[in-house]
């Protein structure tokens, strides 16, 4: 199995500016991520951003980086330029992980790049995780996913999905055989091919409801494989409470 971890990272965050640079026991944040991906079967792990700033810190750390334009309207796209400056063939895997994943799991990566691998029928591979609170069910800030026989993904939500009519507003996975509801983990594989024609592809309505991005790729049609993980492959940062609980973790 060959594959290539790309890392976008953009410095114009809302919630946390220069993110990517934030300080986690004296290593830039993104230099975090890239440093455990090394640490999985990947042949090459790529911090893909549009800062000078952010090659400089990787190159500081000697993390490989490419420099792409600033006015990508969305991660995908950002990679889909690295892949082209890579000079990366349409048959080959590369799998995004985002820039504020420090603890990342390597298994994981290795996981997800395998079963797309395996799984010539799909266009994309991601994962996801059992819920085990039922407030998390609820929230929407937690997304779902709910999948087919093969582990294929048939939808992602913002809302409790599946919905267990009869059970009534108590976790119905603690005493039944049916299916338990699925966290997802937002880490993707993607065939290069697909994901240079993945951003040329039309809005999905349902992708701009739920702001999910993946929903696009269901909607045109596109299969996404979905690898069950037993545990939480580790927490990420996207607020300040986050930042503060990631830099205990590496003082």
């Amino acid at each position: 199995m060959s594959f290539t971890v790309l890392i976008p990272a953009r410095l114009a965050s809302t919630r946390l500016p220069n993110k990517p640079l934030a300080d986690l026991g004296g290593i830039p944040m993104v230099v975090r991520v890239a440093q455990q991906a090394l640490k999985s079967q990947a042949s090459a792990v790529v911090v893909a951003t549009d800062s000078r700033e952010v090659i400089e810190r990787c190159t500081e750390f000697s993390v490989r980086s490419v420099l792409t334009q600033s006015n990508h309207p969305s991660g995908s796209d950002r990679l889909a330029e690295a892949c082209i400056l890579l000079g990366l063939k349409d048959n080959e895997v590369v799998l995004n992980v985002q820039g504020d994943e420090p603890l990342i799991d390597p298994d994981l990566i290795n996981s997800v790049a395998s079963l797309l691998a395996n799984r010539p029928d799909c266009d994309m591979s991601t994962a996801a995780y059992p819920i085990d609170k039922y407030e998390d069910l609820l929230n929407p800030n937690i997304v779902k996913t709910v999948l087919d026989a093969r582990q294929t993904a048939l939808y992602f939500s913002r809302s409790p999905i599946p919905a267990a009519r009869d059970f009534g507003a108590q976790p119905w996975w603690t005493d039944s055989t049916l299916p338990r509801p699925l966290r997802h983990v937002g880490l993707y594989a993607y065939r290069v091919g697909f994901l240079r024609l993945f951003p040329k592809l039309d809005q999905a309505p349902l992708e701009q409801l739920e702001a999910l991005e993946q929903l696009r790729a269901l909607w045109h049609g596109y299969r996404i494989a979905v690898h069950i993980s037993q545990g939480n492959p580790g927490p990420g940062v996207d607020t300040p409470e986050d930042l503060a609980l990631a830099r205990q973790y590496f003082s």
